[in-house]
């Protein structure tokens, strides 16, 4: 349910962007942006703070997963275990203020976005 809010309030926000190819890569940059807030909040021993990033990271991970089409084959199964323990990572970095397991979750994230970029840029 949070997640689905998320994407209607972005989608009401962002109504010329251009593709959901699009649309993925801007989740994917967002996740990064916000674990990056995370981490600062942790070194700043902010703990408002800390909570509000991790949990808005959280939520596009959590839209992530309910739009995968789980019917069209083994990437959106993997990609669902694979976000699934991101979120458990991030749930788990929040609690015990934990910076290796925020910059696990940022390097899968950036391996992601890279690959994304790199396969809509073969497919345009």
């Amino acid at each position: 349910m949070y997640g689905s809010n998320a994407h209607n309030i972005y989608a009401q926000n962002n109504v010329g962007i251009e593709s959901p190819a699009k649309l993925i890569e801007m989740l994917y940059e967002g996740v990064l942006r916000f674990n990056a807030q995370a981490k600062k909040a942790i070194k700043d021993g902010d703990i408002e703070k800390r909570v509000y990033w991790t949990n808005r990271s959280i939520a596009i991970i959590t839209e992530l997963i309910l739009v995968l089409d789980t019917s069209q084959g083994d990437v959106a199964t993997y990609l669902e275990g694979l976000y699934n323990y991101q979120i458990q990572l991030l749930a788990s970095a929040g609690v015990e203020k934990n910076i290796e397991q925020l910059d696990e979750v940022s390097n899968v994230f950036r391996g992601l976005l890279d690959a994304w970029r790199e396969t809509n840029n073969v497919a345009n």
